[in-house]
């Protein structure tokens, strides 16, 4: 897979991955070695590599060596960077989606409700 080149778009890149999204999980409760980390995935030795590689590519985590141990560490700094991105677009959002319901409720005057799309109530026989 080609890396992205800006630091967010590599953030997002490592989230897509549900086996990167669970080794976050996991060190978020602190540090792990790699064969640690790689215990409740079924996949190659290999390709737990080429996840941790993608992880501190994009800053998510850290890797050290401490005797003859590879311990991973996670690294917030990213994903808060991330969190801060997706705020300020769910704010501006969020306006555009209010904006469009005021403009719905214009159009159809007597129908204040933008969820009633129109429907006329049945008569009671």
């Amino acid at each position: 897979m080609k890396q992205a080149g800006d630091p967010l778009s590599r953030v997002f890149q490592a989230l897509a991955d549900p086996t990167r999204r669970g080794i976050l999980e996991r060190l978020s409760a602190g540090p792990a070695t790699v064969g640690e980390l790689s215990e409740p995935f079924d996949i190659s030795a290999p390709a737990i590599s080429q996840h941790l590689r993608v992880l501190e590519t994009s800053g998510l985590i850290e890797r050290s060596t401490r005797a003859q141990w590879r311990v991973c560490t996670l690294r917030p700094e990213p994903l808060d960077a991330a969190t801060a991105w997706v705020e300020r677009n769910r704010a501006l959002w969020q306006q555009k989606f209010d904006r469009l319901d005021d403009v719905l409720t214009d159009i159809r005057p007597g129908h204040a409700d933008p969820t009633d799309r129109g429907r006329t109530p049945r008569s009671k026989e």
